[in-house]
């Protein structure tokens, strides 16, 4: 069972105040309007789909009963009949009736309930609803009032309570007024609507535009759905790669710490002072051979060095040139 609300203009409210507040006894009549049921679709971050189904009731105006236990009696039972001459053309557009009572508690009474079953039974309309006022004076002097309003709802004979909303100039909807407008019975306003009806109505009196425009709504969600799919797709993808690049990662840091660092390679990969200082000697001309250092374009690098220690023979002696 999808959740009601009830809408009521401030307008319709304020008039039922006065008219109560202007009479010395309680008052009850008709409430009229309509009620529908729409089903809806959102797309939210966690579902690509929520249908929900909305049920609201419009009160447009009400009728007020002159005197009270008018359409019914003692028992508790409507008169049809009665309730036909008091809503000749107004029938259809029936959803409810409504009671104000003076200085009593929020809370319907045994009548009231067995008022509100018998004419949803009598209109076989279980969608009716009750409004209840119950005004009463806040001083002593009667110069301030307070009411409060609820309207009941019958569901498998247990009542709840449906809660109310008006609407006045600091609604932010912009569309409660239009959408909750009262269904016009002109004669030339039929004639009106059946002249032009089949620009905008099938044959079967169905909306055709509104046809192609839920086609073409259908047609964006499945399109909706497969890019969703997409992107599910590519995201799983992602979190494997990011797996792997993790465990790449992690084995790269390994073999890492398996190889020496280059500061303790250096000493032992130093070449042989002796076999170095034969080829300075036996190649003096030949920087390649004074070197470990090369640059990128193969250029030798002079090493700073200690000279090598000279080597004198010692079957030669030095002595004075003749």
């Amino acid at each position: 069972m999808a959740d009601s609300t009830v809408y009521m203009p401030g307008i319709v409210l304020a008039s039922v105040m006065f008219q109560h507040l202007n009479t010395d006894s309680d008052v009850e009549g008709f409430i009229l309007g309509e009620s529908k049921e729409e089903e809806k679709r959102a797309i939210t971050d966690s579902t690509n789909d929520h249908v929900y189904f909305e049920h609201t009731i419009h009160v447009q105006k009400h009728i007020t009963c002159y005197r009270l236990n008018k359409f019914y009696n003692g028992a508790g039972e409507v008169d049809m009949d009665i309730l036909k001459k008091m809503l000749p053309d107004n029938m259809q557009n029936l959803i409810g009736w409504y009671r104000q009572r003076r200085n009593t508690e929020q809370r319907m009474t045994l009548r009231e309930r067995l008022v509100h079953d018998n004419l949803q039974n009598a209109l076989a309309n279980p969608e009716l609803i009750f409004l209840l006022l119950t005004p009463s004076e806040v001083t002593s002097t009667g110069s301030t009032h307070e009411t409060e309003y609820a309207a009941f709802s019958s569901h498998k004979r247990r009542f709840h309570k449906v809660p109310v909303v008006v609407n006045n100039l600091g609604t932010l909807e912009d569309v409660v007024y239009r959408t909750s407008c009262a269904p016009c019975s002109a004669a030339g306003y039929h004639r009106v609507v059946q002249k032009h009806k089949s620009k905008f109505f099938s044959q079967d009196d169905t909306h055709g535009e509104v046809m192609e425009i839920n086609k073409m709504y259908s047609s964006m969600q499945a399109e909706l759905q497969k890019e969703c799919k997409k992107v599910e797709k590519s995201e799983e993808e992602v979190q494997t790669l990011l797996a792997q690049l993790a465990a790449l990662e992690k084995l790269i840091s390994k073999k890492k710490s398996l190889i020496p660092e280059k500061g303790v390679l250096r000493p032992l990969i130093r070449g042989n002072l002796l076999l170095e200082n034969s080829l300075k000697r036996r190649f003096p001309h030949s920087p390649l051979f004074h070197t470990q250092t090369l640059t990128l374009q193969g250029v030798p690098v002079a090493e700073c060095l200690d000279p090598p220690p000279t080597l004198t023979s010692p079957h030669v002696a030095s002595g004075p040139e003749p």
